[in-house]
């Protein structure tokens, strides 16, 4: 995001709420004022304290008297006191914080980059960790089918996988920005929630509303799990949250799926009140009773057990108004249920582990048809031809990638049509499937994102009628790969290889409802050959003048997580290499494209000067074993061999490096390097292993003419070199080994570079697209033109027969008008036998 000037930066009022909490309180408020990246003239703070009676009040005031302190009369609970402060407040936009929380150094700033940034966005979600900042605290909200919200992923290890910003139903009340226009036009939390939930409630009316809730994890938080609920029982909080819970349900679900959810949602609280409770529930049966008559004796109720009948009795209590608010949220609503359900995440999701009451949940959905109400998650197929194995290549990668990222909100499966499928542990099946298998697959998927010949194989889905919708992942311009890579053999069969491949493209870019691409430069070559095929019609293009919705980038990403060392790879280890030697990597395969021959000259001349100097192959052999070795790695171990440097100054290793052991290999390396000749291929390709570098800190020499070389030259991350130049390689090779301060400034460039390529930013457009998947707008049925072009009348037809007569006979004279009138009869004919039939 840009940065924005202090001066225009908007008033921010941030609240908070005390009840016998003074001391939470004050340490919170002292950071607020202090230790905020944001002027303190564009920042109020505005204190309700929630009818205390333990002086709380009057110490704060003392403590902190820049902070407004509003007094309540009665306690209003924290949505009565939150509205109450938003009342006194000044601000633009409110900035929700609990006192047992406090903030991180951007966390006002961030937040307000994203409400300017994106004038959609109502509200933005804190990232909240525990005190220490170890566990998740929110990073994620859930909603159940019952009206029950939860924090997803929370009390696990911050592990930097949800560093990257994204849509939430709602955001947890303990770090929460709301714009203050909105806040107030909504009427605030609802009151009558008093805790629980009302963060729930208001950000699922955002949504209905059209508003987004924007998660912002550069917005951080850090929170003391329930300090500020000391006092209240597991009783009373079971009451409220199964209270609030229908309260959330009966307000902002349409009427359809009220009729449904309702019934059940009341059903299961009773269930989940008995099994919580232990209660025998057959006790009342008539054969049950004892001889001699009705037992009269008192029957022990767990107070858990009491607390779900008394919420559903207050609900009840409630209705009244809550039909009054229900009418308001039904009448102003602009979203549909189905829309909200992604941001819903597992609305199907039971809960909570309790045998009784997960048969009564699966009893309820099935008998109320509920799976049908609330959509079940979205099935989406990623089909690869590449082997998914612990040592995969880019492909393979690629597509892992996508199902993992997808994962986080739909079911989804990832199938090879390779033999070799051993992969990882994942949160999603892999599956090996033979050509006669993927209808099955592609049956099963709402979605199917496929890659390389894959389309192929599946005539079905290759059927321009098909309605299934397909992302068509175009990342490999394969054909001019194979300009190259077909090099080794005869002529004919290039021209047929290529032919082969061309159609294979072809026959996608004219299937796909949804493309994705590499690069900036990908996208531009691809829209052309989208418009040579007739995609980019004016209906498209009056759309979406950009075409983003058909083709967007996605480039190759970086894992989220930093590279961690498990055990020593490369120094030390190698013979030939020590601990103190300057080790150049060459991360991935060698290919007719590459030029490493290059490379290895440059290498030659610096060992001359520099005798600790060490040159790398990652990995020689695909692990792929369908994929042929080309003729470039045995010239390349060839010449290393010639000029002495093999098991010297030059080290190869044969097989392919586990993906889940790279980083051994990155953090034991000074440098990365890439070397390519100048072709077409280079200018289109994207070299997938260089983002290696990036993620861990490794400074890039790179040969210039590819996207790669465009990003190191802008970002300052490396150095670039002329194609074929030995000397300019092996002096760029010594300034990023040698030069401390360089290679120092090329890593700290590399920062934000990395969080641009993580695979959650760079998955962002298939996310987005699968959250709400569609036939390209060309696709769609009936998508003739609106508004025809009307028939000429008779004199305009003799006037245009009269212009074409002369265009003919100045073309090419008499033949030429004899040529057209008789291509025009067959035309004619051929009409008149059509209608006949």
């Amino acid at each position: 995001m840009a940065e924005t000037s202090d001066s225009v930066l908007p008033l921010v009022s941030v609240i908070l709420v005390n009840h016998r909490g003074a001391d939470d309180t004050i340490e919170c408020l002292r950071a607020v004022r202090e230790d905020l990246d944001y002027p303190a003239d564009r920042l109020e703070v505005v204190c309700v304290d929630n009818a205390s009676g333990d002086g709380g009040a009057e110490r704060i005031r003392a403590a902190e008297p820049a902070v407004r302190v509003v007094e309540s009369g009665d306690n209003l609970g924290f949505a009565g006191g939150c509205n109450l402060a938003a009342r006194h407040a000044n601000g633009q936009v409110l900035a929700f914080l609990n006192n047992d929380a406090r903030p991180h150094r951007e966390w006002v700033r961030a937040a307000v980059a994203a409400l300017r940034a994106e004038p959609t966005v109502g509200a933005v979600a804190s990232k909240v960790l525990d005190w220490e900042g170890r566990h998740v605290d929110f990073v994620d909200g859930g909603l159940t089918w019952f009206g029950m919200g939860y924090k997803r992923h929370a009390g696990e290890v911050d592990d930097g996988s949800h560093d990257a910003a994204r849509d939430v139903l709602f955001g947890t009340g303990s770090a929460l920005f709301v714009r203050a226009e909105l806040f107030a036009a909504l009427g605030g939390f609802d009151e009558r929630y008093f805790m629980f939930y009302e963060d729930v409630d208001l950000g699922w009316r955002l949504n209905l509303r059209g508003w987004r809730v924007r998660y912002e994890p550069r917005s951080l938080a850090y929170h003391r799990h329930h300090a500020s609920m000391a006092g209240i029982s597991e009783a009373r909080e079971h009451y409220l949250l199964e209270r609030n819970a229908l309260a959330t349900l009966y307000k902002n679900v349409s009427d359809e799926t009220l009729a449904k959810a309702l019934p059940a949602a009341l059903a299961l609280a009773v269930r989940r009140a008995t099994a919580r409770g232990e209660v025998d529930p057959t006790q009342l049966e008539i054969t049950r009773r004892p001889e001699g008559g009705e037992d009269g004796a008192a029957v022990p109720l767990d107070r858990s057990a009491l607390a779900g009948m008394l919420a559903i009795d207050q609900f009840v209590e409630l209705l009244p108004s809550l039909k009054k608010s229900r009418e308001q949220e039904q009448r102003d609503r602009v979203r549909t249920d189905a829309d909200l359900v992604p941001l819903m995440r597992k609305a199907m999701e039971p809960a909570y582990p309790l045998p009784r009451y997960l048969a009564a949940h699966d009893a309820l959905v099935e008998a109320f048809e509920l799976d049908g109400v609330f959509g079940r998650p979205r099935k989406i197929a990623v089909i690869t031809g590449d082997a998914v194995t612990e040592r995969m290549a880019g492909p393979a990668i690629r597509a892992w990638h996508m199902a993992d990222v997808l994962a986080a909100e739909h079911e989804v499966r990832l199938v090879s049509v390779n033999d070799r499928v051993s992969p990882p542990e994942s949160r999603f099946p892999v599956v090996a499937a033979r050509r006669r298998e993927l209808a099955a697959h592609v049956d099963w998927a709402d979605v199917v994102v496929l890659q390389g010949h894959v389309l192929e194989m599946v005539p079905s889905l290759k059927d321009l009628d098909s309605t299934k919708v397909v992302v068509c992942d175009v990342y490999d311009p394969m054909h001019l790969e194979l300009l190259e890579q077909g090099r080794d053999t005869d002529d004919e069969r290039r021209a047929k290889d290529l032919q082969g491949v061309t159609k294979v493209l072809n026959s996608q870019l004219r299937r796909g409802d949804f493309f994705l691409c590499a690069s900036e430069r990908q996208r531009h070559f691809w829209l052309g050959h989208l418009a040579s095929l007739g995609r980019l019609t004016p209906g498209l293009y009056d759309s979406d003048p950009t075409v983003r919705s058909l083709l967007s980038v996605v480039p190759f990403g970086l894992p989220s997580v930093a590279p961690r060392r498990t055990g020593p790879a490369i120094k030390g280890v190698r013979p030939g290499i020590t601990a103190d030697d300057k080790v150049v990597l060459w991360a991935g395969g060698v290919y007719s494209w590459f030029d490493p021959l290059t490379l290895l000259h440059a290498v030659h001349r610096l060992s001359r000067r520099r005798d600790d100097v060490r040159l790398f192959f990652l990995g020689m052999k695909h692990p792929n074993p369908d994929v042929p070795e080309m003729g470039m790695a045995e010239r390349t171990r060839s010449l290393s061999r010639r000029l002495g440097l093999t098991d010297e100054v030059v080290f190869f290793n044969e097989t392919w490096v586990p993906y889940g052991e790279r980083q051994n290999f990155l953090l034991d390396a000074d440098c990365g390097v890439t070397s390519h000749f100048e072709h077409v291929e280079t200018t289109f390709a994207f070299r997938t292993r260089v983002l290696d570098y990036l993620w861990s800190g490794l400074p890039v020499v790179t040969t210039d003419g590819d996207s790669f070389a465009d990003l190191v030259r802008r970002e300052g991350i490396g150095v670039v070199v002329p194609a074929e130049d030995p000397d300019a390689l092996a002096g760029a090779l010594e300034r990023v080994l040698y030069d401390e301060d360089f290679a120092a400034e090329c890593r700290r460039r590399m920062v934000p570079v990395r969080e641009r390529f993580t695979w959650e930013s760079v998955l962002a457009p298939l996310t987005e697209f699968c959250r709400d998947p569609r036939p390209a707008a060309d696709r769609l049925a009936a998508s003739g033109p609106l508004v025809r072009t009307p028939a000429p009348g008779r004199g305009e037809a003799v006037r245009r027969d009269l212009a074409l007569l002369r265009d003919y006979l100045d073309a090419g004279g008499p033949l030429e008008v004899a040529k057209r009138a008789t291509g025009r009869l067959r035309r004619l004919a051929a009409e008149r036998l059509h209608r006949g039939r």
